[in-house]
């Protein structure tokens, strides 16, 4: 079985037994829906690849190749000229996501110049929020992990790290969608106090700012953490952590219906829609094959 990223970028942690690993989007995955949860973490079914996702992955791709330029080179005309060599770099990584533009027969291709350009545009607009030029960010796709007391790891990628003469840090995260309503800040922001908090916990400074920079819609989102915030996410996360434990060793992993599930690759596996949840996969047992002549001792 394949490893994650993040798992292929943790290190080893000696003579301490660690109850497990958590990243923001596993944690935000199990509030979500605890079944999702299974099935991307412990089932590993894949997904269907999605125009939104990789159109995202493509953007952060091309912001963060960005700040390898000289500052006076970093302009809409350049950023607009990095996407196709980003698409082609991102296809050779892996060439499951040029299927979205290869459907099976009688779906309804995409149209990839027009979808390139969705992400054209989503470039644009992050240069009518920030200054490239004036910028210099101290560490791009970051990735940090912290052990807690309890023993529980917490890992995940920053997307952008600022930090000021002064020592302060910032926390910038990209999202090519459009800004949550206020109903749903408080997910957007959990990703963020994550990260703070493992900062917090390895840097032993709390970031002075964490922000979101919504390239759908052209929003920035800002929030200014404090201890207090940092304590409140951990409990959060440990929290989350038990429940998970538990989920596991009932084996009750209820699906939870939301809006979300619209966007959801396993409807077909999730009794909300008909679907039938498989066994876990440490309960399926193959049936051995009948014996042949040539298996005959």
């Amino acid at each position: 079985m394949s490893q994650s990223p993040a798992e292929r970028h943790s290190t080893p942690v000696d003579g301490v037994e660690v109850l497990g690993a958590l990243s923001p989007s596993r944690a935000g995955d199990f509030m979500t829906c605890p079944l999702l949860y299974r099935y991307r973490t412990i089932d590993r079914f894949p997904e269907e690849p999605s125009a939104d996702a990789i159109r995202g992955t493509l953007v952060h791709k091309v912001l963060e190749d960005l700040f390898d330029l000289p500052a006076a080179e970093r302009t809409p005309q350049r950023a607009a000229g990095m996407l196709s060599p980003a698409w082609e770099a991102l296809v050779e990584a892996e060439p499951v996501v040029a299927q979205l533009f290869e459907p099976p027969e009688g779906v309804a291709p995409l149209d990839f110049e027009k979808w390139l350009a969705t992400a054209g545009e989503a470039l644009e607009k992050y240069f009518q929020l920030e200054d490239p030029t004036r910028l210099e960010p101290a560490e791009r796709e970051l990735y940090v992990e912290t052990l807690l007391d309890s023993k529980l790891l917490l890992r995940g990628f920053i997307d952008r790290l600022d930090v000021a003469p002064n020592g302060m840090i910032r926390v910038v995260d990209y999202k090519s969608g459009r800004a949550p309503s206020e109903l749903f800040e408080g997910k957007a922001l959990f990703q963020m106090k994550f990260y703070a908090l493992v900062l917090w916990r390895t840097r032993g400074v709390v970031p002075a700012m964490l922000q979101l920079i919504y390239l759908g819609s052209g929003d920035v989102l800002r929030y200014v953490p404090d201890e207090a915030d940092l304590l409140a996410t951990q409990r959060k996360v440990e929290a989350v952590w038990h429940a998970i434990r538990n989920a596991e060793l009932s084996g009750d992993w209820r699906p939870r219906k939301s809006r979300l599930c619209d966007w959801c690759s396993y409807q077909d596996k999730c009794p909300e829609f008909g679907g039938e949840i498989p066994p876990l996969p440490i309960f399926q047992i193959e049936t051995p094959p009948a014996a042949g002549p040539d298996d005959a001792s």
